[in-house]
């Protein structure tokens, strides 16, 4: 019984050593609403990336071993250039790249959304 419950330990030791590896540079979706345009980018980490009136600025990005099975996430602080002075940043916060609906960017003209994370 004993080597039983050990067997089913070892065979659940891969599905939690999943790990978060982490990158340089973000590959995010960007799409214009209004004109259904789809911009791939590469956001550096620290460095502020622009697409229409936001600027994306990714803080961290981490992505799963490529033995894994992929996902990528970000930590992003997004501002809107028309928004008031004193407004809040448009989005702050993380992004998973396989669960796009669990936390995202509430525009009324763009989405963005991550790809994966990359090393350069």
């Amino acid at each position: 019984m004993i080597r039983l419950a050990l067997a089913f330990t070892l065979l659940a030791l891969p599905a939690m050593a999943q790990e978060w590896r982490p990158q340089r540079v973000a590959v995010l979706q960007a799409l214009d609403k209004v004109t259904a345009r789809i911009t791939l980018l590469r956001a550096t980490l620290n460095q502020p990336e622009r697409f229409g009136s936001l600027t994306i600025t990714v803080r961290s990005c981490f992505a799963r071993p490529p033995d894994e099975v992929a996902d990528a996430s970000a930590w992003m602080e997004i501002t809107d250039s028309r928004a008031a002075a004193d407004a809040p940043p448009a989005f702050r916060g993380w992004m998973f790249a396989q669960a796009p609906g669990v936390n995202m960017l509430q525009h009324p003209v763009y989405d963005i959304r991550i790809l994966e994370c990359r090393s350069q």
